[in-house]
């Protein structure tokens, strides 16, 4: 594991390891549990200062004593392929951590470029060696559209992450006016990746954007209730293992927008919105409270397009205004995964 460097000095840049060959791939439940690929960074000077730097994947022993510390890191890809399979590591790293703490990992997905960058989670050795009857997966937001329909974020993680194949086989039921996903097996080639019965929650489509936002509350509150879902101490509010964020060009996390009155709720656990600025309009999310409760956040950001973004969050700008990217502040310890364009005005 790389050491904790100060990021008054320095960022960390990935650069690709040379491969002379691919894995094959190997069928679930036959290959050998395989150890990931060490990746050895890059020094590089900082323009402006960001706040800590550390390693970007948490051993069950080295996380042991993170809680309450608050820590930010920030880690730089030379390409979006080395974040890919940095960020695999990092949260296989935090699944085995949490499953063997709690007896479960509690997972939440945003949309967009994210559900691309878990990509390598579904290949060796992570698909043999994660506990993934261990995982419970949640939404931070989602549109309130059909969970078909091109803009849904279900459909996204389901199609690029969840499946890896639009051949998979889903079976629902409805249990509290909630759509549970019972179990759902995908095929890529000779990879099976399965996910576990009932672990996968999705909203109820068939619910206006209010009703959706309650009922996905609920949903939250049956988990703690059931000893899947933590509880922060600090605030009440649940404490989930690991988000896996996203962040649009405007500084906007989960479906939180800059100047919209949501950022500021502070009682909510899940809400709506119903005049997005950016399509569709309908929409539920969880608030900052939950947000901010979380374990663990990794903010994982690539192209120039987000670069001003990330500078206004993470460097020396011009802009005034609080991005609502800022105000993501886990309990424990927020990780920004960037790729060099991202990163390219820092």
């Amino acid at each position: 594991m790389a050491s904790t460097l100060s990021l008054s000095s320095s960022l960390r840049y990935f650069l690709p390891p040379t491969r002379t060959s691919h894995a094959p791939v190997i069928p679930l439940f036959a290959s050998p549990r395989l150890r990931p690929r060490s990746i050895k960074p890059l020094r590089a000077n900082l323009k402006t200062p960001i706040s800590a730097l550390g390693s970007s994947s948490p051993s069950a022993s080295s996380t042991a004593g993170m809680a309450g510390q608050n820590k930010k890191k920030a880690e730089v890809f030379d390409s979006e392929e080395q974040l890919a399979v940095q960020l695999a590591k990092y949260t296989a790293d935090l699944s085995d951590k949490f499953s063997k703490e709690r007896g479960a990992f509690t997972v939440v997905l945003s949309g967009g470029s994210l559900i691309k960058a878990l990509r390598k989670l579904c290949e060796a050795p992570y698909l043999d060696s994660v506990e993934w009857g261990k995982w419970h997966v949640l939404w931070v937001d989602e549109r309130v559209v059909p969970k078909d329909h091109e803009d849904s974020n279900y459909k996204l993680a389901l199609d690029g992450f969840l499946s890896k194949s639009r051949e998979s086989n889903a079976v629902f039921r409805v249990k509290n006016s909630l759509l549970y996903l019972i179990g759902i097996v995908g095929c890529l080639g000779d990879v099976i990746v399965p996910i576990p019965a009932g672990n996968v929650y999705a909203i109820n489509d068939a619910l206006s954007a209010e009703g959706a936002a309650d009922d996905y509350e609920t949903c939250l509150k049956h988990l703690v209730t059931n000893g899947v879902l933590a509880t922060s101490k600090a605030t009440g509010f649940p404490k989930f293992d690991l988000m896996l964020l996203g962040m649009g060009p405007d500084g906007h996390v989960a479906s939180l927008f800059p100047g919209h009155p949501l950022v500021n709720e502070k009682e909510k656990w899940v809400t709506f919105i119903k005049d997005s600025p950016k399509p569709p309009p309908e929409r539920i999310t969880f608030t900052f409270p939950v947000i901010n409760s979380s374990a663990y956040i990794a903010m994982v950001v690539n192209g120039a397009g987000k670069s001003g973004a990330v500078q206004t969050a993470l460097g020396n700008s011009e802009n005034s205004a609080t991005l609502p990217v800022q105000l993501v502040a886990p309990e424990d310890e927020l990780t920004w995964f960037l790729d060099k364009e991202a990163a390219s005005k820092l």
